[in-house]
């Protein structure tokens, strides 16, 4: 089974990259590790954690969307509905809705939802964003917990991955045959277009 990190990255998009840097790198702290661009297009990155970045392509038609309630039910073609990221501490939740406050961007109270708390805020962008913290002894990562009253029958075979459920790989990739395409950014790394 592959053994997965973290999300290397979330790719949003923004009209203005300027503003977002502001508010993801000097309001929330994040630094700002990679710059990809040229006339007309920019892909920039932002590390939440030693493991996780959001990104943002800037397009210049991109208009900020219609803020949305978090997990409010929508209708219709819908892909997105908030990100949440961790912090460390109780104490760095609330110091986060206070700087998210003292900066004039609404914040909600802190909510309690059994095994996190959170605070939820919208970006520049007005991308949906939460914050939380686990709570302190309650870990659904070591033991998750099924509280949905009516779960689906898929949903009760449990946790973890089930074996046979999709086609077993057949014929892997021999290595002499792995082939790395050059993308964007390839050029200002190694050189290669």
């Amino acid at each position: 089974m592959v053994k997965y990190n973290g999300v290397n990255h979330l790719a949003m998009a923004t009209g203005d990259m300027d503003k977002t840097i502001r508010f993801w790198r000097d309001l929330l702290g994040m630094r700002l590790v990679a710059g990809l661009g040229r006339p007309g297009y920019r892909h920039y990155f932002f590390e939440i954690s030693e493991n996780d970045l959001i990104a943002f392509f800037e397009w210049a038609d991109v208009e900020p969307v219609e803020e949305k309630d978090h997990g409010r039910p929508v209708k219709g073609p819908f892909i997105f509905d908030h990100v949440s990221i961790g912090v460390e501490t109780e104490d760095d939740l609330w110091a986060l809705k206070d700087r998210l406050a003292a900066a004039g961007i609404w914040v909600s109270e802190v909510i309690d939802h059994g095994f996190i708390h959170s605070i939820y805020a919208h970006d520049p962008n007005g991308i949906p964003i939460e914050f939380s913290h686990n709570v302190v002894g309650i870990d659904v990562r070591k033991d998750p917990q099924m509280a949905d009253t009516t779960p689906s029958e898929i949903t009760r075979e449990g946790p973890d991955p089930q074996p046979g459920k999709w086609p077993a790989v057949e014929s892997t990739t021999p290595r002499g045959e792995r082939q790395v395409y050059p993308g964007a950014g390839s050029e200002y790394f190694h050189g290669k277009r």
